[in-house]
């Protein structure tokens, strides 16, 4: 005996929106607890060579960059299932979190406390606010920037190849648009937020500056690079769990 279409189709439905929503939570965890850590620490990514601390050009990480490629792993995987306005959308309320955790971090040092006279304004929240403020300022507007590069840049190359070469698109776009907001939060964090970086104030600036930038963006390409195989193996499970042709974006029977 088959089961009636409506009830299958209403299977599929909510078994997609799991999945959307599963991807989209990952994200905005991912975002908010990238945007928190920020720039709270630099990671020394040359730790096991003696000395390397010292170092003139240092190969320095910030701790909330380590989340940051899982983030375009899923846009990616909701721009190739959901298309681009809904992998817009989410990019959208990331940018709406952003704006949510500051208002917090604003209330929670602005509202009177339990310290005692004197050290107002003082202790590991208003460190970790102080540091937040920067790393979100700086993130808010390189991260919507780079996000809707990722997106445009990942149509684009579907469209270019046909929904062919996946790996062309989830790399592509993504290389692009962490270039873009590696440059962004590296300069924007320096020059207007003015958080303390690993820096040293007596050697020239701008080559301790693209070192950052460097590091950040060699992480990050690392990443890109290894994620292609989950994102490959995703595509071809999430196809058939899901029944949709990514390639010609309709359902499959």
């Amino acid at each position: 005996m088959s089961l009636p279409y409506d009830f299958v189709n209403e299977k599929l439905h909510e078994r997609r929106e799991r999945v959307f929503l599963l991807f989209a939570s990952i994200f905005l965890g991912s975002l908010t607890m990238l945007n928190i850590l920020g720039i709270t620490r630099f990671l020394n990514l040359a730790f096991f060579i003696d000395g390397s601390a010292d170092w003139k050009y240092k190969l320095g990480l910030a701790v909330g960059t380590l989340p940051y490629p899982v983030t375009f792993l899923c846009t990616d995987f909701i721009s190739e299932f959901y298309g681009r306005k809904r992998a817009n959308f989410v990019v959208l309320v990331g940018f709406i979190l952003n704006l949510w955790v500051v208002l917090i971090l604003w209330v929670g040092g602005l509202w009177p406390g339990f310290e005692p006279p004197g050290e107002q304004g003082q202790g590991i929240f208003f460190e970790v606010r102080a540091m937040a403020f920067g790393a979100v300022t700086a993130s808010m507007i390189a991260y919507l920037t780079a996000q809707l590069v990722d997106v445009q840049v990942f149509h684009f190359w579907k469209r270019l190849t046909k929904g062919r070469h996946l790996w062309l698109r989830n790399n592509g776009s993504t290389l692009v648009s962490q270039l873009v907001d590696t440059v962004a939060v590296v300069l924007i964090t320096y020059y207007f937020t003015k958080a303390k970086m690993p820096v040293d104030d007596n050697a020239p600036l701008w080559p301790q500056l693209g070192m950052l930038v460097l590091t950040s963006y060699v992480f990050k390409l690392t990443a890109a690079l290894v994620d292609t195989i989950p994102f490959y193996i995703g595509v071809r499970y999430l196809s058939r769990f899901l029944r949709i042709d990514p390639i010609r974006g309709r359902e499959v029977q």
